[in-house]
Order: structure tokens, then sequence, then C-alpha cells
């Protein structure tokens, strides 16, 4: 892995393109600058001034580019950009100073300032290429890039003794000085050749900077060609500024301005590949191309000279000891190597053995039985599982037709499988059989079949068996619990609307399909007493009483709780489902014996037939038809119910019009609080000790905007059985006592006593006496003037919750009075308990006042009851004066009644309170 520091984005299409493009204009410019120099185009001052403005244009450009490509990296590869890029440029500003001295003095001598530039280079840019990261190496590695280099910078030496060292030590110089420069510049060229190809030998994998490095070291030894033929040149006196010498240099420059350029590898794609994998050929064979070089130089020389001098051949000895040094490090690494593949190779095929045993061991102990079948169906190769799957011996199916155990059935599926699949190579198919066990058992199987007749490892058709009875066996109980009833299980509602829907689907024209629709009465009862354990069992034992009371094939379901169903069909005008009702009915008549106990209960049955339906509704599918069989059986139970129970009832199309009226009406009445249509009308409450209008009790009326004025009968029990009765109720309180205090205000005197009724759902409410204190404080009503007026219910139902909530309205100040006293269950000992002010007598017994004497007597009772409870009584319902008078002889305390007034908008009820209301019979 290279030793990257940078983090570069990898190039684009664009990026490619753009660099291919300067490739291509670098080149022409090379080339036209090589055309000029070498042809003399313009005579020598022209090429000299070429020459001289393009070196330095070239240098400058490159050593920006280099700099340039620094800044965009970090760590080792921005430093060593920009050495090389310092490198270049100090060699260009050596370059203008020689152009400056040679302009204004007619000569470069030697040594000079622009020698300092020229040297600058040779420093700076061997740091750079050392800098540079490199691969990952191993000291083996790094020994022999050592050895490359070395055997590289001899090859170089003595190629340069014979052309270049050798002449200028003979030839001398003016001054030692010069002669210590002059040798400098090539000795340089090879230190900086020597780096290149160190550094190329240590990038011996496929990298991304690899050709980075060759571009440099190209530009570098075309560099130093042109080094070598200026010092030649110079050494015999042939050399001139402008001279195609100089396109050594600027194509060197040129290079390394490509090298900068060029857009880097993409990381992602760069090959991860192991030490010593993926050398460069051109860095392996670079070391012995320089050696043949020099040793081609040192032939062609002497053949010429007929000389050798000691350090030639000091220098060849060095040569050959480097390439011996070389061959010793090659062969011990190829031991090496072979030794590490022998090892891997050993490695490898211990884990092939171990992948077989393994794939052997799974295969015999796996929970599938592996067959391969032939195309004709005979067994090649069974695994030992089919032992602990079906009790089969391999043994006893090997060579033999896998089919002759099967079943005709089975053994049919299972050859147009193998067939379907022996045309297609690696074709798959998957089915699911009954297999006989050994042991004569039927097993569930799914089986995967797979074409694997073209690989010559198998060579046939792969059975993949697997045995799903477990699996089966759990889909159908899961599919019988999602179907039946867990406690009875009868028949759940999805599987009887199935039923429904099946039956009506396969009726014919003379045949019927009745539902009957069954709830048990007083099973809440024994439920409450009893508890849900005997209460389960009751439902046991009804379930199986249904069960035998109904014809065979009927369908009994249970739908949760107390409710059952029946599906009967039948043909036509039989009335056959009425017999089975009337069967259920007296059936449920005998007790049912739950542990110790005779239970008894009663049940309510209703039913819908299709021929009520008119054949089913137009574009109505089974199940629509199934829905609606099932709604109108439950309407028509509901009928049942109604008329006292213990019977049944035929669905009527007026169930379903009242059940749609009422419907209809709920959703008005969610409105009507918005719209503004409740009303209160007032009745008046008299003292019966001197006829005066004492208060009034608020009652609720609704002005409907299509119905009129609709019975609070009719629209009062929708909005307990919907709770809106708990904001009905909050509003009624409200504007009472708005205009109880409207009254007050208009007359100056005290409110009057304002009764208003609160409902059993109310005081389910936690929050019912908070709501009594916020509408006290929001309107001005003294706590004392109003009186909440309850039915006897709210005192046997949830009686220590009820009673923490009257004790809590009792604190605020107000009037407990409990209304229609005489038609509940409650007992003195609940009076007693409960902070109740007021009992009013309910006008059942008023109204046969002076007819029956129980009555009177019974209406009596309650007076004295509620005198010796400190409690007033109000007498309801009194129309005439000898019930008022009768009311008066008992010592009833106030009175309410048609005779007084009946119950009247605010306005007439203000006149009523201003005139008061005497002991005359009101106006009809």
């Amino acid at each position: 892995m290279s030793l990257m520091a940078a983090s570069t984005a990898p190039p684009t299409p664009r990026g490619v393109h753009r660099w291919a493009r300067l490739c291509v204009a670098v080149a022409v410019v090379v080339a036209t600058f090589g055309v000029v120099l070498s042809t003399g185009v313009g005579g020598p001052g022209t090429a000299q001034l070429i020459s001289n403005l393009g070196l330095c244009a070239a240098a400058v450009s490159a050593a920006v580019a280099c700099l340039f490509r620094a800044a965009s990296l970090r760590g080792r590869q921005r430093a060593g950009w920009a050495l090389l890029g310092l490198g270049v440029l100090s060699w260009g500003a050596g370059q203008a100073c020689a152009v400056w001295l040679e302009t204004f003095t007619g000569s470069v001598p030697l040594p000079s300032q622009a020698d300092i530039g020229y040297l600058g280079m040779i420093l700076l840019t061997s740091a750079g290429l050392l800098v540079l990261p490199v691969a990952t190496q191993t000291l083996a590695n790094r020994a022999r890039s050592v050895l490359d280099g070395l055997m590289v910078a001899v090859s170089l030496v003595l190629i340069a003794w014979y052309l270049v060292i050798e002449p200028l030590i003979e030839a001398g110089g003016d001054s030692a000085l010069a002669l210590y420069l002059s040798l400098a510049y090539p000795l340089g060229d090879i230190v900086m050749v020597t780096v290149v190809v160190y550094m190329l030998a240590l990038q011996r994998r496929r990298g991304r900077d690899f050709a980075h490095l060759a571009l440099v070291g190209a530009g570098i030894v075309a560099f130093a060609v042109s080094d070598i033929g200026y010092a030649y040149l110079n050494l015999t006196g042939a050399y001139a500024s402008g001279s195609g010498t100089d396109i050594g240099w600027f194509a060197g420059f040129s290079l390394i301005l490509l090298a900068a350029t060029k857009p880097a590898g993409n990381p992602a794609t760069a090959e991860p590949a192991v030490d010593g994998e993926g050398a460069q050929p051109f860095g392996v064979l670079l070391p012995y191309v320089a050696v043949l070089a020099a040793l081609a130089t040192s032939i062609i020389w002497f053949a010429r000279t007929g000389q050798a001098s000691p350090f030639v051949a000091y220098t060849r000895s060095a040569l050959i000891l480097l390439i011996v040094g070389r061959q010793l490090l090659t062969l011990l690494e190829n031991r090496g190597l072979t030794r590490n593949l022998e090892t891997r190779v050993a490695d490898r095929t211990a884990e092939l053995y171990a992948s077989e045993q393994r794939f052997h061991a799974l295969v015999q102990h796996s929970s599938d039985v592996v067959t391969v079948v032939g195309t004709d169906a005979v067994v090649l190769y069974q695994s030992e599982s089919v032992q602990r799957v079906f009790g089969y011996t391999p043994a006893m199916l090997t060579g033999r037709n896998i089919t002759e155990r099967f079943s005709p059935e089975s053994a049919a599926r299972l050859l147009d499988a193998l067939r379907s699949v022996s045309a297609r190579p690696y074709a798959t198919t998957v089915l699911e059989l009954t297999l006989p066990h050994l042991d004569r058992r039927q097993r569930q199987a799914e089986i995967t079949v797979t074409n694997l007749l073209g690989d010559p490892n198998v060579g046939g058709l792969v059975l993949n068996t697997r045995d799903i009875s477990e699996r089966k066996e759990l889909q159908e109980q899961l599919v019988h619990e999602a179907y039946h009833d867990a406690l009875t299980q009868l028949a759940n509602r999805a599987l009887f609307r199935e039923r429904v829907a099946e039956a009506l689907e396969q009726r014919g024209e003379d045949d019927d399909v009745t539902v009957l629709f069954l709830d048990l009465d007083g099973f809440k009862e024994v439920n409450d007493s009893l508890g849900h354990l005997a209460g389960d069992q009751l439902l046991v034992r009804v379930a199986e009483r249904l069960t035998s009371s109904v014809r065979e094939g009927d369908v009994v379901a249970r739908f949760g709780g107390d409710e059952f169903a029946v599906l009967i069909r039948s043909a036509l005008s039989l009335g056959e489902a009425e017999v089975v009702a009337q069967r259920i009915v007296d059936e449920l008549h005998e007790p049912f014996r739950v542990g110790d106990r005779d239970l008894h209960v009663r049940g309510s049955i209703g039913l819908a037939a299709y021929a009520a339906l008119g054949g089913g509704a137009a574009g109505a599918d089974d199940a629509d038809d199934a829905e609606q069989l099932m709604r109108n059986a439950d309407l028509a139970m509901y009928k049942a119910k109604g008329t006292g129970g213990s019977g049944f009832a035929s669905y009527d199309p007026r169930m379903l019009a009242g059940l749609v009226e009422r419907l209809e009406l709920e959703a008005d009445l969610r409105l009507a609080l918005e719209r503004g249509e409740l009303r209160l009308h007032y009745q008046p409450t008299i003292d019966m000790a001197d006829s005066r209008v004492i208060g009034f009790e608020a009652l609720v009326r609704w002005q409907h905007p299509t119905r009129g004025l609709i019975n609070p009968l009719d629209f009062i029990p929708i909005a307990e059985a919907t709770g809106l009765i708990v904001p009905l109720g909050r509003w009624v309180l409200q504007e009472a006592c708005r205009q109880a205090m409207e009254w007050s205000a208009r007359d100056g005197r005290r409110p009057v006593k304002m009764a208003v009724n609160v409902s059993v759902r109310q005081f389910d409410r936690s929050d019912l006496p908070a709501v009594v204190r916020e509408v006290l404080t929001e309107t001005g009503m003294p706590a004392d003037q109003l009186c909440l007026e309850m039915t006897e219910s709210v005192l046997m139902t949830d009686t220590e919750e009820n009673l923490a909530q009257l004790v809590r309205l009792k604190a605020l100040g107000v009037t407990l009075a409990i209304d229609d006293f005489g038609t509940g269950y409650s007992s003195l000992a609940y009076l007693r308990r409960f902070p109740v002010d007021m009992l009013k007598i309910d006008r059942s017994f008023v109204e046969r006042l002076g007819e029956q004497a129980d009555d009177a007597a019974l209406a009596g009772t309650i007076v004295q009851l509620g005198q010796s409870l400190g409690m007033s009584t109000v007498a309801e319902g009194i129309e005439e004066y000898g019930q008022l008078a009768a009311l008066r002889e008992m010592g009833c305390t106030f009175a309410q009644g048609f005779y007084f007034s009946r119950p009247v908008p605010a306005g007439e009820a203000g006149r009523l309170l201003l005139e008061g209301a005497g002991a005359q019979p009101a106006p009809a």
C-alpha cells in the first residue's frame, strides 16, 4: 500500500482529456523548439534568443506546475513536489542570470552566479525525489533497490569518465574551482539519475504514482543527456548557446511539467498487491540496461584509444561485485519464494481437504435429505440423513428407482418435476409431496429438484428433501385457531361469515339461507356474581347445547362474549329456521349445571333469511349479502330482547329504518349544540304551604330544523348511550344558572331555586364537582340555590365512588335530590349514607291518588320517610286538585305538575315568577 498522505480526488474523464490535450500541445512546442534549434532558422542570434527565453519559460512553467501540485497535496507528497518545484525554479533562476550576463557582458564566465542556481537544482531535486512516499518494502527489496541504484550510478560514472570526467581532468581549467564546477555537473546528473532509478525500483507496485515519477525521471534523464553534451561540447570548444544541446533541457522541463499536471489515479482502483508482486519490468531491467551501456561505452572507448586506466578497472570490478551481490540476493529471494509457495500450496491443500470433510459432514448430518438421481429416477447417491428423517438406510435406496416406495400420485408428480428440469441446465423446481416413512407413517415433504447433469462433479438431478410435517401441523393449527373460538371450539365470526357467503353462493332457486343471532339473557349477572371462570364454563355448556339443538350440517359459531350465531340451509317456505330457533329457546330453559350450582339463562334470538333481502342487493356479491344477513339478524335479536327476551323475532325492514333514523338523529344531535338548536323550558316548583313559586326545574327541549320539536324521550336515551349527555348536561347546567341570575338581576332579588337533572354518565366522570364549581363561578349562581337531581341508580352503581362524588358536590353547598323516588331499589341504608336533601315522589304514585288506597299509603310513606330523615319531599305530576289536597294532608313540602304549569320557555317562566302560580288549574 502506498504511503501517501494526500487525499486527491479520482480523475474525471474531463480532467484526463484536458491533460491529453496538454500533452499534444507540449509535444508540438518541443518539436518546434527542436526544429528551430537544430536547423538554425533565422540565424545564430535568433536561435540563441529563442533558446534563452524558451529555457527560462520552460523552467518557470514546470516549477509553477510542481508548486501548484504541492499545494493540493499533503504530507510527504506536498514536501516532495515542493522541493522538485524549487529545484526547477532554482535552475530557471540560474538560467536567467546566465542570460543576463551573456546579454550585458557578452559572456558567461565559469564560475559565475548562474552556477549557484544550476547546482541548486541538483540538491533540491534529489531531496524532493527522496522525500516522495514509496510503497512499503521488505528489507530484501530495499537492499535490491540500493544495489540497483549503485549499479546504475557506477555504470553512469563509468560512461561519464570516458566522455566527460577524464577529458575534463586532462584539460584542466582556468582554476581549480572551475574544474570542480565542471566535474560537479555530470556527477550531479549521475546523482539525480541514480535517485530516479532508486525511486523507480522502490515503486514495484502498480500504484497511482509510478507514472508521475516515471515522467519526472524521463525529464531528468533528458536533462542529464544535455548536461553531458554541454560538458563534452564545451570541452571541445564547440558549444554555443542555442545549439541542439539545449533541446534536452527544454524537453526535460516539459516532461516535468506534464508529470506535475497529470491527474492523480483513483485510490479505489489501485491494486493492493503483496510485496514483490506486480513489479514494473522497467524497474527490474533498468540497472542491466545501464550496465550494458557502460560495457558498450567501455568497449568502444578501448577500441578507439587502446588505453585503460586504474579507475576504469576498479569501477568494472565494483560493477561486477554489485551484479554478483544482486544475483545472490535474487537467489535468496527465489528460495524464500519457493518455500513460501510450497507452504501456501500445503496450506491450501489442507484447507481444501478440511472444506471437503466439512461439506461431507454437513451433508450427512443435515436436516435435509440429499439425493442424486439420473434422468431415469434411479438413485445414484443417497445421504445418510435419510435414515434419521425417513428411517431408510442409504443402501436400501441406492441403485433403485426412487419412486418405488411412493404412492402413484406422488410418484407421478415427482417424475413430472424431473422431466421439467432435465432439459434446462441448472433449472430448479419445488414441490410438496406425501412420502412414506419406513414405519408406514405418511410424512409431508418439500422437495427442491435442481438440474446438475452438466456439472462433472455431480452428473445428476439433485433432490433436497425436507420433512415439513411439523410445519404443516402448525399451519393447520394456526388456521384452526384463526377460524375457531378458543373457548368453545366453535367457528368464530370470520369463519361464520365465509360459511354464510359459501351458502349464498351455492344456494339454489328453491333454497333459502337463514342466520340466527343469539344473545344470552342474564349472563352478565352470572359473570359478575360468580366470576369469569364460572361464566366461561357456562358458555361451554351453552355451546354444547346449541350444537345438540341444531340439525346436522348447520353451522354454530360464537362471536365473543355471550353472542352466538347459527347458519341454517333449508328449502323455501318450510319454516325450518323457526323450528330450530324455538328448539334452542326451549333447550335454554333447562338449567345449566356448573360446579355445584344450577344456573339459569335465557336466549334472545334474531332471525334473518336471504329471501327477506329480495334476492340480494343489485350488484352486491355474496360477501356483501352475508354481512347484510348477519346485520339483519343482529337487529332482529335486539327486537327479541326488547320484547322481554327468551324468544325469537324475525327481521323486518322497519327495524333497519328505525336504526337508520336513530343514527341520523344521533348525527344531528352532535351538531345541535353547535347550531344552537337546544332550548330550556322551565317548570315551576310550588311551596305547598302558600302556593308560591319557589323555583324551577330546567328541562331541555330540541327544536330540530326539519323534524320540529323532538320529544326528550327520543333523544335523551341516544345522548346517554353515546356519551353526548356529558356536554349536553354541562350546557343545561350553565344555561339554567345563567337564566336564574338574569331573573335575579331583573327583579333585584335573590335567585330562585333552580333544579337540574344529572345523568349517571355524568357521575361516571370524576370531574363533575369541578364542572359544577366552574359553572357556579362563571355565572355567579349561589351554590345553595342550585339543586342537582339524580335517579336512584346513582345510589346503586359504583357505590363508594358515587358516594365520594356526592360528598364533594355537597361540599360545594348545592342541594341534592333523588328523582323518581320509589321506582328503584334504593334501601334505607343507602339513603342514610348518602348526603341527599330532597326526595321527589314519582308521578306514577301521584296520578293514582284517590283511586287505590295502596298508592296513597305508599306516597304517604315516602313523605314520612323524608320527614324522618330530615329531607323535604316534592310531588311530581299533580294534575288535579284532589291530588294536591291529599298531598297537603300528608305533609308533602313542594309540588310540581300541569295543575300549576307546563314546562314553558324562559320568557313565560319569568312572568310566572313575577305573578306567582296560584293553586288554580293552569290554562290548557
